[in-house]
């Protein structure tokens, strides 16, 4: 339980971090496109972090592999959907677009499987 809550709180607040780092660093750098694409990827990074505490206390109050294997997908999202945009308008290849549809199926697995535990609890 506590695992999900650290890694939800760090990848929060690393998610601020490159908040701040994509509106003060990267605007002069990036096309507006680009500076949104970044912005998309944090934004669903913050989401799913916070998504990664709600996970951790669902294993508390109910079964916990359901659960577990949900904050395991919110993860592999944001490191395959924001890590893909963050990666793609930093260093520019065009292809990284195509693993960041895998991370957004892997966000909606681990909604869904939160739910499932919600729905069994």
């Amino acid at each position: 339980m506590r695992f999900f809550l650290i890694l939800g709180a760090v990848l929060a607040a690393l998610a601020v971090v490159l908040g701040a780092f994509g509106a003060h660093g990267l605007r002069a750098r990036l096309s507006p496109q680009d500076l949104e694409t970044f912005e998309v990827g944090v934004r669903y990074q913050m989401y799913h972090a916070l998504a990664l505490i709600v996970v951790s206390w669902a294993i508390a109050h109910w079964e916990a592999g359901t659960a577990i294997t949900a904050g395991w997908f919110f993860v592999a999202g944001i490191l395959l959907f924001s890590g893909s945009l963050y990666v793609l308008v930093i260093t520019g290849p065009r292809w990284l677009g195509a693993i960041t549809p895998i991370g957004g199926v892997a966000f909606i697995v681990g909604w869904l499987l939160l739910a499932w535990t919600a729905f069994r609890g």
